[in-house]
């Protein structure tokens, strides 16, 4: 795998190299398989390790190809892009349409229908509030789903304040919606249904494409959340009858800050602008458009796209090997999310008899999450898992690795060792698990509260 020369600072010398192993950007792995190891910020203390990172639905780290895209654009080609009386407008609204042209092919969209946006919660705001707003006259009925992100749960439940009916549908115990269920839900005063393509807790696939045919035979705008399906699997929104569709950035090794939203122009869909000045991105989404963001943006769909299957191959071959170590050395597991229909760089699983969030302080050698990012700060079990049908004290011990393009061998490896270790240390030291050992089903027990 070819890699652009990336400029970095070393102990304040600027230095130049495409092959660095110890502190620098490019290692090579026993399998061939070139990986960036980005320079981890200084701890202040000397000789402690940053951990290993396994929180990919949270966020990616930047590829350094991005980067490199980027760069100029801080240095030489800072124009505005909407400048139309200099060179340096020109040249950086050029780098623009450039980037607009590589989002709209990772998913087979024309460039006319990519809106820079500032990430996937302001697109999906713009395409739900939009389209429901500039509709109402007609049609008040939206459908979504319990398990969706919060920025599309928030974003209707705001539209049931203004008056619109919202029906959330629930899942089945694999965590997929139920295509008759959704049939049968449509009315003729639904104007959108609002479903993911991959969920960002529990990495479950729904079925887009039928989702999508069920949609347009009854004249209802389909908008998907595809901020962790985008660059991971394949997408097109002509096939797949998708209207709207959110992207971010920073899901797929690319910039914070910066997303897109799909706006299909036929069959046109009409939105109703949430933010309003100077007219920018066809008057939906007014602003000036952060070039260099865009740029990144650009140049990480343009890598996802021409990498896309070898990173498949690798993701799942990384997540075959950690749930093989997992669940051949720590009985008492289950895997959250349908086992086929899913995303492999998304493994969320349940160690019973052990509280998750103990189990992550145990382990804190490996950056992984208990939850959605979004919700991390709340001591509730996941409503995703909940929505599942999941219990409660399982909910409560689910921790979620995220698998990426950089992921090593040696660290899966040193995770189901770690893991292994602390499980068992921390069953030990749980009567319940005593008990479960003495063949006692704690579920018949009556617990009295004293």
């Amino acid at each position: 795998m070819n890699r652009s020369i990336l400029k970095f600072v070393k102990n304040g010398i600027i230095s130049s190299s495409s092959r660095i192993n110890n502190n620098g950007f490019i290692n090579k792995n026993n399998n061939n398989r070139w990986f960036a190891t980005l320079p981890q910020p200084n701890r202040g203390i000397a000789g402690e390790k940053q951990p290993i990172y396994l929180d990919m639905q949270s966020t990616t780290p930047i590829d350094p190809r991005v980067l490199d895209a980027m760069l100029p654009l801080y240095t030489e080609n800072y124009g505005n892009p909407h400048s139309k009386t200099h060179a340096y407008g020109w040249t950086s609204n050029d780098l623009v349409e450039d980037a607009r042209e590589k989002v709209s092919k990772i998913i087979g969209a024309d460039s006319k229908e990519i809106i820079f946006t500032s990430g996937a919660t302001e697109s999906g705001n713009i395409a739900i509030k939009g389209v429901a707003r500039f509709y109402k006259e007609k049609k008040n009925h939206i459908i979504t789903t319990v398990t969706e992100h919060k920025c599309i749960l928030d974003s209707c439940r705001h539209l049931e304040m203004e008056g619109f009916k919202v029906t959330y549908l629930p899942v089945g115990e694999n965590g997929l919606v139920d295509l008759e269920l959704l049939k049968n839900t449509i009315t003729p005063q639904t104007s959108l249904v609002t479903i993911m393509a991959v969920n960002n807790e529990i990495g479950v696939v729904q079925p887009i494409k039928e989702i999508g045919k069920i949609c347009r035979e009854n004249g209802v705008f389909f908008h998907t959340d595809a901020a962790q399906a985008v660059g991971k699997i394949p997408i097109d929104v002509n096939d797949m009858n998708i209207d709207l569709l959110s992207i971010s950035g920073h899901k797929i090794y690319g910039p914070k800050g910066v997303g897109a939203l799909f706006v299909r122009r036929r069959p046109r869909v009409r939105i109703e602008p949430i933010t309003t000045g100077g007219g920018q991105e066809r008057g939906i989404r007014s602003g000036t458009v952060p070039s260099t963001l865009a740029v990144g943006l650009g140049a990480a769909c343009d890598i996802a796209l021409k990498e896309m299957n070898h990173d498949a191959a690798w993701v799942k071959y990384l997540y075959d090997r950690l749930l093989k170590g997992i669940t051949d050395n720590i009985p008492n597991v289950k895997v959250n999310g349908d086992l086929n229909a899913r995303y492999y760089g998304n493994l969320n699983i349940s160690f019973s008899y052990v509280e998750g969030e103990s189990l992550l302080m145990a382990i804190k050698d490996v950056a992984c999450s208990s939850g959605s990012a979004c919700t991390s700060s709340s001591l509730e079990p996941s409503y995703v898992l909940r929505s599942l049908g999941v219990e409660e004290d399982m909910a409560h011990s689910s921790i979620r690795f995220g698998i990426g393009r950089f992921t090593t061998e040696q660290e899966i490896d040193y995770t189901i060792e770690i893991l292994k270790k602390n499980v068992q240390r921390l069953r030990d030291m749980s009567p319940l698990w005593e008990m479960v050992q003495e063949g006692i089903d704690i579920k018949t027990i009556e617990w009295s509260q004293i």
